[in-house]
């Protein structure tokens, strides 16, 4: 993990897993330090509902798309086109690098 003054790199590792809501979705959650760090940056960053927008990679892809709120944690969505791109499966385990944008 990377502070910046300008704003927030992360980089940690999880395991891919499924959500089977109506819309069907793949996360990695964010560890507890990680998502405290998140939380304290959130009111300067957020567009309502808690999500922050980040930029995230996973091996060579990178994408953008925002943290959502769990259970006290944030978790990273991962797109198909992510997981196709990166070989990836549930269970997997995989190291998130996440770029958060300064206080606006």
């Amino acid at each position: 993990m990377l502070s910046k003054p300008d704003g927030l790199d992360l980089d940690f590792t999880g395991g891919l897993w499924h959500w089977r809501g109506p819309s069907p979705f793949y996360f990695v959650s964010v560890p507890d330090a990680e998502s405290r760090e998140l939380n304290a940056l959130s009111n300067a960053v957020t567009y309502g509902w808690g999500m922050i927008p980040v930029r995230a990679r996973i091996g060579a892809t990178e994408w953008e798309t925002s943290l959502g709120p769990e259970a006290g944690r944030y978790v990273v969505p991962v797109k198909d086109a992510v997981r196709r791109a990166e070989g990836l499966d549930v269970g997997d385990t995989v190291t998130v690098r996440l770029t958060v944008a300064g206080p606006r």
